[in-house]
């Protein structure tokens, strides 16, 4: 067991800390808000992310789990500090550091003992041998410090089955000690661990996730394609997921990826790659058609309708995914202001990101335009003249496609998450429109 400290009680560091004591470690969470760490003392956690509460209140009862603002305390006999702290998009694309760069002279001004400092935080290559440059020179007391990259790959919705069940562990160290202490902490978790150079890890976590955003964005730009020649974007990935070189996940066209992580991570490295002087053709591409799809289910319904002045407007969906109460880069955020400014109507449905929603939007008149949050799917459709779907939640999946032709003063839906059946929607009677497929007449 090893005393370890976490910086920041967001996805990464909140999740990063609770696993770590499920494991065995003892664990100490430093957050700058008073109120935030009284309520996480209290088995309460700050985000939704399934079975996140549940193994916060059973380390926290087995002393294993701690909260506190006192950062000198938490860091100065650790064994190991975890950097989960948020390294947010700039206006240029780049990633601002300010917030890791705090947390590494908190950790210089506290450490009394020999400590390794452990980035978890997204940051662009050379960031961990800039930090332990900044470490070593800010450090109080005679210690050594190595600065280690472990770049998370965690899902928001999964993220704690993604930390406890990994696909792989990724370290990033530049000698053995700081490689063997980090893999002795890792080794609770059984789980195959990838132990490279410092700048090698952090290119790890960007290729990958970029890798996936350009699959996202490949499949969408296909899915248009699909709807100007007639072919079905479904049928389309279907087959080529037997493809063992292309694989069965990530092929599901919609209206974008959002959340914490593709949108910042593909703005960080196209920024990085403009630094060198290198054109990163294909994270332009993927930017490029995210932003533009994000409004497709709009535009599609726009062309329909003309205008949503004085419609009903059911919006089912309003955070980036499902299972997650995030609403960072979510394309609600980017179709309802259009809709209020058309004057629309709107209802609006989502089973956890309603609260979050309200920060942006409270219920009221917005402009020419209304909105108002309703408590089930059935709610919001009851006499829409139009429905837009932006999240595939189960609630969502779970209504009917008579419920459409039922409830609905005109059955007329724009899905952006292909949720049904085409033909079935056709034989209830409802006028379907979806993403990157035919459209079938009842």
């Amino acid at each position: 067991m090893k005393n370890l400290a976490v910086a920041g009680t967001g996805y990464v560091g909140l999740v990063t800390g609770v696993c770590m004591a499920e494991n065995g470690h003892n664990v100490t969470c430093v957050d700058i808000d008073e109120q935030k760490v009284k309520t996480m003392r209290e088995g309460i956690s700050p985000i939704y992310e399934v079975g996140l509460e549940e193994l916060m209140r059973k380390n926290i009862d087995a002393g294993r789990l701690h909260f506190t603002t006192d950062y000198h305390a938490a860091y100065k006999n650790a064994d190991a500090v975890f950097i989960g702290v948020g390294t947010p998009e700039k206006e240029d694309g780049s990633a601002n550091l300010q917030y890791v760069e705090t947390v590494a002279k908190q950790i210089a001004d506290s450490i009394e003992n020999d400590c390794l400092v452990v980035v978890k935080s997204t940051v662009p290559i050379g960031t961990n041998d800039n930090l332990e440059e900044l470490i070593g020179d800010s450090l109080v007391h005679n210690v050594r410090v190595e600065v280690a990259s472990n770049p998370e790959f965690l899902a928001q919705g999964s993220a704690v089955r993604d930390t406890l069940e990994a696909a792989r562990i990724v370290i990033g160290t530049e000698s053995a000690w700081a490689e063997n202490l980090l893999t002795e902490i890792y080794t609770p978790f059984n789980l195959p661990i990838v132990s490279v150079n410092r700048r090698s890890a952090e290119m790890i976590k960007y290729a990958s996730n970029d890798f996936l955003a350009l699959k996202i964005s490949y499949m969408n730009d296909i899915a248009n394609l699909c709807e100007l020649v007639g072919a079905d974007i479904q049928d389309v990935a279907k087959g080529m997921s037997y493809d063992e070189r292309i694989g069965s996940k990530f092929l599901n066209a919609g209206i974008g990826y959002g959340g914490s992580c593709f949108p910042k991570d593909t703005s960080a490295l196209e920024f990085l790659a403009r630094q060198y002087g290198y054109d990163l053709r294909t994270m332009q591409a993927t930017i490029s058609i995210n932003n533009e799809q994000k409004l497709k289910l709009y535009e599609k319904a726009k062309q329909r309708l003309a205008s949503f002045d004085g419609l009903k407007v059911a919006v089912l969906g309003l955070t980036f995914k499902p299972g997650t109460d995030d609403l960072r880069e979510a394309p609600s955020l980017a179709n309802v202001p259009l809709l209020l400014e058309q004057g629309a109507d709107i209802y609006a449905y989502d089973p956890i990101g309603v609260e979050n929603f309200k920060q942006f939007y409270a219920e009221g008149r917005y402009g020419q335009g209304n909105i108002t949050y309703v408590d089930s799917p059935e709610n919001a459709l009851e006499g829409a003249a139009v429905c837009l779907i932006f999240t595939e939640w189960g609630e969502i999946r779970a209504v009917m496609p008579s419920q459409y032709k039922e409830l609905m003063e005109s059955p007329l839906v724009f899905d952006g998450r292909n949720i049904y059946d085409l033909q079935e929607m056709a034989d209830k009677g409802v006028e379907y429109h979806s993403i990157g497929r035919p459209s079938v007449k009842n």
